[in-house]
């Protein structure tokens, strides 16, 4: 059943990709139209595609997921964008990209486990020190609302959100264990304090006075026919929102690094609130390339992996459900464009929430990533050059010309020290036979 959901999700995206309906990378998404209304040639489409995903794919997704051995889906999504797109406009293409999309995500799927079995056979698996990269993503995660609040609304109530947030922590950690009759229940500190955090994070949002803006309701008026364009496609949309759902569920895919730690660790009700949160702040994002481009996203704003993180293990539950999301979400896009307008503060949230987000993840997987790399060294009797391979790969990376994306500079420089530790073990394995 995996092989034939993954096999489709390829699939669809990549046709999806091939005819402009929707694609996965958010800043390839305004180039799209410019090819349909003649202004790039398709190669040209192609090459722009290539040049902003490739890298991501191999840098940031395919080697987040091997630590956790469940795929984050820019792995699979930034690769139909170029599958889709290098294919031809015409009904050949569109087969085309469809099989080679499907083969992409069977192959990705099986190559995957066969990455892990083969460093399973390496004479040093890295793979358990490996998983430590996304050690502290999961507490850490629980103050980017305040961080959030901080940079729109200032240092000082950012600072009343973190302490609340910390307090509400340490409360659930301390007390929040209880007995009711034969039942041992727990309540989780990292996913109630976020949950408080995001709730104070809303309520500063709301409070924004209401400026004589009507940018959005504007763009409604203007880019009726790019509106109208995506809601044609709404059966695709769907059927595409219900398979990613389907997927989740069954713990193949995650939507950002933060739930795929938690669903690997079996918190799944942490990875849902997360992804949630997650996805609130990819509403205007989303919505507002859509009013303007006319191509939607194959995961919409990312609320399915909710859906599929909350019902993990009820697969065609979360088909449904998933598949309803998205045609709720291409329903409401006049809804949400107005209201963006009537609350403003929830508009400008949500570029507060991707960027607080991504400097937890930066500062959470760097640590995860030198624990890791010290884990390694550790078992091997080099300890102290992990730390200093990781931390000298952060810094040479920000002076390179092409440098890796932040996030995924960690799990890449753990892979490669654990390669290096294996071919220093193989090289003196070599030498001793050699001298013997």
């Amino acid at each position: 059943m995996n092989y034939v959901v993954i096999a489709c999700i390829g699939a669809l995206a990549a046709i999806l990709a091939n005819r402009g309906i929707a694609v996965f990378n958010d800043g390839f998404r305004p180039i799209v139209p410019q090819f349909y209304d003649g202004s790039i040639s398709r190669k040209e489409l192609a090459t722009m595609s290539f040049a902003i995903s490739f890298g991501l794919v191999i840098g940031f997704g395919i080697p987040s997921s091997i630590g956790a051995s469940i795929i984050l889906i820019h792995s699979i999504l930034l690769s139909t964008d170029i599958i889709g797109t290098t294919c031809p406009n015409n009904k050949i293409g569109l087969v085309l990209s469809g099989v080679i999309g499907a083969l992409y995500g069977v192959l990705l799927l099986y190559g995957l486990q066969y990455i892990v079995d083969v460093f399973a056979k390496l004479p040093f698996n890295f793979i358990g020190p490996l998983g430590s990269v996304s050690k502290f993503v999961v507490v850490a995660f629980a103050i980017f609302p305040a961080l959030a609040v901080a940079y729109q609304h200032g240092f000082k109530k950012g600072l009343i959100t973190g302490i609340v947030t910390v307090l509400v922590y340490f409360l659930v950690k301390k007390f929040g264990v209880f007995q009711a009759g034969s039942l041992n229940i727990k309540l989780n500190a990292e996913g109630l304090s976020m949950l408080v955090g995001t709730v104070i994070m809303l309520v500063y949002a709301s409070q924004v006075k209401r400026q004589d803006s009507t940018a959005n309701t504007d763009l409604i008026h203007v880019f009726s026919d790019k509106v109208t364009r995506i809601r044609k496609n709404w059966i695709l949309l769907a059927v595409m929102g219900g398979l990613i759902a389907c997927a989740t569920s069954l713990t193949m895919v995650a939507g950002d690094p933060i739930s795929l730690a938690l669903a690997a660790d079996s918190s799944f009700t942490e990875a849902a609130l997360a992804a949630l949160a997650r996805a609130i702040g990819f509403v205007p994002l989303v919505f507002t390339t859509a009013i303007v481009t006319g191509v939607y996203a194959p995961a919409g704003c990312t609320f399915i992996f909710a859906v599929g993180l909350l019902f993990t293990g009820n697969p065609i539950v979360a088909l449904i459900l998933g598949a309803m999301v998205m045609v709720v979400e291409l329903f409401l896009i006049d809804f949400f464009a107005k209201g963006m307008d009537k609350f403003p503060g929830v508009k400008d949230m949500g570029e507060h929430i991707r960027t607080s987000m991504n400097k937890v993840l930066e500062v959470a997987l760097l640590v995860g990533a030198v624990v890791a790399a010290e884990a390694m060294s550790a078992e091997v009797g080099l300890s102290g050059i992990g730390a200093l391979f990781v931390i000298g790969a952060l810094l040479l990376n920000r002076t390179s010309k092409k440098p890796l994306v932040e996030l995924a500079v960690g799990p890449v420089a753990c892979i490669v020290y654990g390669l290096l530790i294996n071919l220093l073990i193989v090289l003196n394995l070599v030498s001793i036979v050699a001298k013997g």
